[in-house]
């Protein structure tokens, strides 16, 4: 196995695959059609993630947040946001009290 984490080499995979041909990479099909499609599809699979949650459907829930995480480094990758910059962002927010504390 690659020194690598799942998502740094997902996210190479779907950067290689811009300049793909759309007709073969299902990758680039969703650059060919631009980011609101990918947004589109990032918000289809976040509910499905929702809805196998709410069912309790533990193995389908584990495959739609598969699919949601793959289209959400699709946008990233559209966007110019690499994975070292959410965990940049997670690092910022660690020991910090979550938003919905500090509203209390």
């Amino acid at each position: 196995m690659s020194d690598t984490d799942i998502f740094d080499r997902l996210y190479a995979v779907i950067e290689s695959r811009r300049g793909a041909d759309p007709e073969t990479s299902r990758t680039a099909r969703y650059f060919h059609l631009g980011r609101e499609k990918i947004a589109q599809k990032v918000g289809e699979e976040a509910v499905e993630t929702v809805i196998e949650a709410v069912r309790g459907d533990r193995d389908r829930l584990v495959e739609e947040s598969a699919d949601l995480l793959y289209h959400l480094m699709v946008l990233w990758a559209d966007a110019g946001v690499t994975p070292d910059d959410v965990r940049a962002a997670l690092a910022r927010r660690e020991g910090k009290p979550d938003a919905s504390e500090q509203s209390r």
